[in-house]
């Protein structure tokens, strides 16, 4: 296992050496306008340096002003560091910026993967045990309606009801206007209030995929030869499907999940938008829109670790949990 995780290891960090520098390569790509709007955005500041001069150091300082490789390794070099530069959107060095709006995003992340995982599994279990039942139906419709829900469609709903016809919940954002003169507790249940729609919206769009794949799984063990020598045996129905059936059923659920864990991390773009959410999915939206390359750059390397790490984690789950398999 040892030696399979430090291959996989390896191979990840060429993959992202590779993924890193054709994002790095499509940003060059990208229009020169955004530094020179950048460049006459700090030149028009009281005491500023001029327009050319700027221009002239924020080239050099991401490597702009060399060859696509050298301009490369230059960032890269400064990337291992942590060094990712400044925001030109928020003023701010980026991992500053990251590391005041992830953990909305993680939050939100969280709360939706356990929702997700209490809804989903055992109404696909239920599904499975009674095939062609009025339950199978019921959990099949829901599951066809969360896969073909739109996110931005299905908020928009929940903010017409419950915002704007009942005036329970605010359209937008992650607290009230009375937030500061709350409690420390108060202030936590005002947050969580305006997550209720985000995490509903994430949960109904993503709870239907992981249903029917608990669903065909279970179907699929249930029909097993070892599973009708259990019950040949004199075994009890819920001794069958809870202890026999289900467990094999989880081996590639838990691989699912684990390759779903980074994601806890890496925000919802849409959803987080459209409740102005100050996550890091709403926060990289605004920085693709302002042109800043920085945060851009960052963000999207960042998601390439977090994929990697995704079928890492799932790899080693899936040996984990199935004492069957064994890595050479």
């Amino acid at each position: 296992m040892k030696k399979f995780i430090l291959k996989r290891l390896l191979i990840s960090v060429v993959l992202l050496f590779f993924v890193s520098m054709i994002i790095y390569t499509i940003m060059r790509c990208m229009p020169t306008s955004y530094v020179e709007q950048q460049a006459m955005a700090l030149s028009t500041k009281p005491g500023a340096k001029s327009y050319s001069e700027w221009v002239e150091q924020l080239n050099a300082q991401y490597g702009l002003d060399t060859g696509v490789i050298q301009g490369y390794f230059k960032w890269a070099s400064k990337a291992i560091k942590l060094d990712f530069g400044d925001s030109w959107f928020w003023n701010q060095p980026v991992l500053q910026k990251f590391s005041g709006v992830i953990w909305y995003s993680f939050a939100l992340g969280l709360v939706t993967f356990i929702l997700e995982i209490i809804i989903a599994i055992p109404a696909g279990v239920a599904a499975a045990r009674r095939q062609y039942s009025a339950t199978d139906y019921t959990v099949t419709v829901i599951a066809l309606i969360g896969i073909s829900l739109p996110s931005f469609f299905f908020a928009t709903i929940l903010k017409y009801i419950f915002s704007v016809k009942l005036g329970w919940l605010d359209l937008y954002g992650i607290v009230g206007r009375y937030h500061e003169s709350y409690s420390s507790f108060g202030k936590i249940l005002d947050m969580a209030r305006h997550m209720i729609m985000p995490v509903i919206t994430l949960t109904v769009v993503s709870v239907g995929s992981l249903m029917r794949y608990t669903r065909t799984n279970m179907l699929e063990v249930l029909n097993a030869d070892y599973i009708r020598t259990a019950r040949a045996k004199g075994l009890s129905e819920d001794r069958v499907v809870n202890y026999h059936a289900f467990r094999n059923t989880l081996i590639p659920i838990v691989t699912l999940l684990g390759g779903s864990l980074p994601g806890l991390f890496s925000g919802a773009m849409i959803t987080e938008t459209l409740f102005q959410i100050p996550g890091i999915g709403y926060t990289s939206y605004q920085c693709v829109v302002q042109g800043d390359i920085p945060f851009v750059m960052f963000y999207m390397v960042f998601m390439a670790v977090l994929i990697l790490l995704g079928n890492l984690i799932a790899d080693i789950l899936y040996a984990v949990v199935d004492p069957r398999v064994r890595v050479n």
